[in-house]
């Protein structure tokens, strides 16, 4: 088989919000093509957006049954999606759903995406494919990043992949090999100070660009021991909490200048982790609609800085997500030693079907 036509999901740190995505794939001469046929974002009620906020304090028994409720926002979510867009059944091979991560420690062996994939299969009556991160845990392996293999494989012509989540990351290939890891916190701090102003985002970097940088608060930020580390690394909400909200919260800077300082430290880390001069670098994710970080990034950086299309910004992740159900299905690697430092290349993800 060589053609798929899967649905990929998405539910990221940011918490902007479900992406759902429905792609086909084409493997053909040993290169595969995609196209994502039709995409949307189901936003999350205010009651789910807290509870997915604050999951990480949640006693088991709450977060179980979050799990379950999870699970069933994504199978009736789905299934919506399917009957707007007029899907037939028949043409959809698999969902793949990356979940929403609560818990990722991977140096103590634990990670958690919730979202339970049995409740979304018998609601949605499809195979659905969930929980990549888990093997490669048990290998010894970050668990993450898991989009590399979708930008070796769909997105060759780039030297570098960076997305602008709620955490950055970063894709690339060296020595044959594809390396990729977490960068620093993005979105996922932006969004919180933006909310001390009473916006749920910095809307085009408005509100960081009418502040000003505090050094002070700048090179704390640098030297968080993080940024010292080699790759393999990845980060979790855990780390953010725990590392970099109490040195913004340590500030007596106003908000404003807390954004802009913020702004700064992402584009000198994205710079920092970009290693090579004159290469093309593919930016996607909810960061790349701040254009004031995208600027401070250009300042940083002598490379050529590529902003894709609408669809490729908001669903890219989806998208590679889909893509990773389908090497599960051709049981296939989806999940490379070199990046996550693994024991060994391994095939991430359960299926349950609901037939």
């Amino acid at each position: 088989m060589s053609r798929y036509n899967v649905i990929g999901t998405m539910s990221g740190t940011s918490l902007d919000g479900l992406d759902i995505a429905y792609c086909s794939f084409n493997f053909l001469d040993n290169h595969w093509t995609f196209k994502i046929n039709s995409s949307i974002t189901v936003g999350y009620t205010q009651e789910l957006k807290q509870k997915l906020s604050t999951a990480i304090q949640m006693s088991g028994f709450e977060l179980m049954q979050l799990h379950n409720e999870f699970g069933n926002f994504i199978g009736h979510s789905i299934n919506n999606f399917i009957s707007n867009e007029k899907i037939k059944l028949n043409n959809i091979d698999a969902i793949s759903s990356h979940g929403h991560t609560i818990f990722h420690q991977p140096e103590i062996k634990l990670t958690t995406q919730i979202g339970n994939g049995a409740n979304a299969s018998g609601i949605t009556n499809l195979p659905i494919i969930c929980n990549f991160r888990s093997s490669d845990i048990a290998l010894g392996g970050q668990g993450a990043p898991l989009v590399p293999i979708g930008d070796k494989l769909l997105f060759s012509e780039y030297d570098y992949c960076i997305n602008l989540g709620g955490i950055a990351n970063i894709s690339f290939e060296e020595d044959k090999q594809r390396i990729a890891f977490d960068i620093c916190p993005a979105n996922i701090v932006l969004n919180k100070l933006s909310q001390e102003l009473g916006k749920s985002f910095d809307e085009n970097g408005e509100l960081a660009q009418s502040g000003k940088i505090d050094t002070d608060l700048l090179n704390n930020l640098n030297k968080l021991n993080y940024y010292q580390k080699s790759n393999p690394k990845s980060l979790g909400i855990e780390w953010v909490e725990n590392e970099v909200f109490p040195i913004i919260n340590s500030s007596r800077i106003s908000a404003k200048d807390k954004l802009s300082t913020l702004v700064e430290h992402i584009a000198i880390q994205i710079s920092n982790s970009i290693t090579s001069k004159n290469k093309k670098v593919l930016l996607s994710g909810g960061g790349t609609f701040n254009s004031f970080l995208i600027e401070r990034i250009k300042t940083n950086t002598s490379n050529e800085i590529i902003i894709p299309s609408m669809q490729i910004i908001d669903f890219k992740e989806a998208l590679i997500f889909a893509f990773l159900g389908v090497l599960r299905l051709r049981n296939e690697v989806n999940c490379l030693q070199s990046v996550t430092g693994a024991q060994r290349d391994n095939i991430g993800g359960c299926i349950y079907q609901s037939f």
